[in-house]
């Protein structure tokens, strides 16, 4: 099944974030009811990262809800994951696991956009001749690779991307961007980004996450 055929909404009512005494963001109120494409820009410990996962549905927010919904039904956070793919340094992948494995294991719980075969997979992330070598033996680009072919090659209805063209040269920033061009497809896609131009190429919106953050570190 395609579950990019309806746009999945997002509502941001009031959020905020902080860890410890200090917030990171606060009275963030925004709707994202059509399949746009953003970019949230703000410098290292900006926050924009933590919002990303907030959107996600990887961390909750310290005030303020957030919602999902589909065709007018909320979405229970626990089915969330099926509607969203994650891009981000903070994913993991499995060192003791080939490339293929990794894939295998991967489409257990997901689907590979048009039922794309593990060695189609290999062949898009241009790693084919690597499909039987561990991911611990595998450079930080070629595990970026991995990550992005994971996140943009799955079926999905939102696509968020973590500063995707970090550990990339020149050649595979060239890479990344028409495999984002040609399987961006009709998601929602938020890119967070040190403001670098090659990520977020796609995005016609952009939150500076600079215009929410607060000085105030008590409450």
């Amino acid at each position: 099944m395609n579950s990019t055929s309806t746009v999945l909404e997002i509502y941001l009512e009031n959020i905020g974030k902080k860890f410890g005494r200090e917030w990171i963001f606060r009275n963030l109120d925004i709707s994202f009811c059509d399949s746009s494409r953003y970019a949230i820009i703000g410098g290292n410990g900006s926050g924009k990262s933590t919002l990303l996962q907030i959107v996600s549905g990887f961390l909750s927010c310290s005030e303020g809800n957030v919602r999902w919904s589909q065709q007018g039904k909320e979405i229970p956070f626990e089915r969330l994951f099926r509607h969203v793919t994650l891009c981000t340094p903070l994913l993991s992948l499995y060192d003791d696991l080939t490339l293929d494995e990794q894939v295998d294991l991967w489409c257990k719980f997901r689907s590979l956009k048009q039922d794309m075969s593990i060695g189609e997979f290999a062949d898009r992330i241009e790693l084919s001749k690597h499909r039987n070598k561990k991911l611990r033996n595998f450079s930080s680009g070629m595990r970026q690779r991995v990550k992005l072919g994971l996140a943009i090659l799955t079926e999905s209805d939102i696509l968020l991307l973590d500063e995707p063209v970090s550990h990339l040269d020149a050649n595979a920033i060239n890479w990344f961007q028409e495999l984002l061009k040609t399987h961006a497809g009709n998601r929602s896609l938020f890119v967070a980004s040190n403001s670098i131009q090659d990520e977020f190429f796609l995005c016609e919106k952009s939150i500076d996450i600079q215009e929410y953050k607060k000085t105030n570190q008590t409450s």
